[in-house]
């Protein structure tokens, strides 16, 4: 196991755990500011290691600026009002395999756009992974609308992710993982920031309590900064489907969290739907052997 395969088991363990820890922060820290906190965060960690570390956008052409504020856009501003929306009205277990298909959706837009070819063996573990998804959110005993509102959201930010991820892949063969990911974050949330300020003028930032803001700043840091930048290292050197494959991880570490931490029960719906997912995964990897 290389260095980079720890990394990537690293950004799933925080990443599974983040959405126990989004829920816990905003009982009391209204949704929009919260968000709004950790991305004002994470955009200053991003800055911080640009400086420290040599790496000025100032050999970025004006094409790359505009594909690295769309993608800012697209994986910052709108991911992160989907995602954020989608965790305080559906469960943890739900938010995170929904999350977790991803890589059926970057292995899809990967072929689409010509980076790479699915054999009908992958398209067999792509139809299962689906059918797993389908057993998550379309089979429910509780359903209520802010839980469907909740499913597709959570549907939503998994398309936005998918889009920035694949996009992605060749201003990475250019630049270096830190540029392409702190140039278009910070860009995202500048605009989310102005988007949603009228709401956070209104907060009472005061009322927050000191637990809330632990909660922000370590997924400021770690889940979006960090595990961003292990990202996108993983994709300029293993490309966008070797990557995506770790996301199926995601829901397991993210339900049992979520089970210890908050309580949350597995319904059999879910552990069949995660079985159903995780046997396309195993189909997709087969193929992609086969490659």
């Amino acid at each position: 196991m290389t260095r980079l395969d720890l990394l990537l088991l690293l950004m799933i363990a925080i990443w599974g755990t983040n959405f126990s820890l989004v829920k816990v922060a905003m009982r009391d820290f209204p949704e929009l500011a919260f968000n709004a906190a950790r991305l004002v965060v994470a955009s200053t960690v991003f800055l911080a290691a640009m400086y420290f570390t040599h790496q000025a956008p100032t050999r970025v052409s004006r094409r790359d600026w505009t594909r690295l504020i769309i993608l800012g856009i697209v994986g910052t501003c709108l991911y992160q009002l989907c995602f954020l929306g989608g965790v305080k009205r559906t469960s943890v277990g739900n938010s995170s395999l929904i999350t977790g298909s991803s890589p059926i959706v970057i292995a899809l837009a990967a072929a689409v756009m010509g980076h790479e070819h699915i054999r009908p063996f992958r398209w067999m573990g792509v139809g299962l992974a689906m059918l797993g998804l389908y057993f998550v959110v379309g089979h429910r005993v509780q359903l209520t609308p802010e839980s469907r509102l909740g499913d597709l959201l959570m549907i939503l930010s998994m398309l936005c992710w998918a889009t920035y991820s694949v996009a992605a892949q060749p201003l990475l063969k250019v630049h270096s993982p830190l540029i392409v990911t702190g140039v278009s974050f910070i860009s995202g949330s500048v605009l989310y920031v102005l988007v949603t300020l009228p709401t956070l003028v209104t907060i009472s930032w005061a009322a927050i309590s000191v637990s809330s803001w632990i909660a922000m700043l370590v997924s400021g840091t770690l889940a979006l900064s960090l595990s961003y930048l292990i990202w996108y290292t993983a994709i300029q050197r293993l490309g966008t489907t070797r990557t995506s494959v770790y996301s199926y991880l995601t829901p397991v570490v993210a339900m049992l969290v979520a089970t210890v931490w908050l309580g949350e029960p597995i319904e059999s719906n879910q552990v069949f739907g995660a079985g159903t997912i995780l046997a396309g995964l195993v189909l997709t990897r087969l193929a992609h052997g086969q490659d």
